[in-house]
């Protein structure tokens, strides 16, 4: 299927509206998708050297922008790292990079994808799924917007737990009654 950025992009809002707000996998999420402030943007190449600068480039944006105007960057890469081992070997590369450029205590970098895996959990154990998205995506966090969220929401150490909890219950029939992979944002 091929993808282009703007369907890329109505997946992961898709996503993020009926798992990750719906589901309240991150309480974090609601306010800023409210407001408008999380970035998507798609890097629609498969090269990953310049996936590697547009990653950067991501994250000098995100630094120079007002947080009120945007809080968060998806990075969204529907043509490249379709394989797990490889997006999460390319993640360790760019949280190296995002260090040597100097993003270290300002930005985090989470990661999602269509196949994510706990490491020691199988690949169908359902809590994997917390971290699934249509999508390989790269995450920028501002580490100021977590500070505040985390004093805003004192169980946040409960959040993994409490996702295991919400997946186990919803069950596999119910996440696929979500209709959150690629190509479900055109749909309605």
């Amino acid at each position: 299927m091929t993808i282009d950025a703007t369907q890329a992009i109505a997946d992961t809002r898709r996503w993020v509206d009926r798992a990750v707000i719906g589901l309240q996998l991150c309480p974090f999420a609601k306010a800023v998708q409210a407001k408008g402030q999380v970035h998507y943007a798609v890097h629609a190449g498969d090269d990953l050297d310049q996936l590697a600068e547009r990653l950067l480039a991501e994250a000098q944006a995100l630094r120079e922008t007002p947080a009120d105007t945007r809080d968060t960057t998806l990075l969204i890469v529907p043509h490249a790292l379709h394989d797990f081992y490889d997006f999460h070997d390319f993640t360790g590369r760019c949280e190296r990079l995002m260090r040597r450029a100097g993003h270290e205590g300002e930005l985090q970098l989470a990661s999602f994808h269509p196949r994510f895996q706990f490491a020691g959990e199988d690949e169908d154990a359902l809590g994997n799924f917390s971290n699934r998205s249509p999508h390989p995506t790269l995450h920028l966090l501002r580490e100021a917007s977590i500070d505040r969220a985390v004093e805003a929401f004192p169980d946040a150490a409960d959040i993994f737990e409490r996702n295991i909890d919400t997946l186990d219950t919803l069950g596999a029939a119910g996440w696929a009654a979500l209709d959150v992979g690629a190509g479900a944002g055109g749909r309605p």
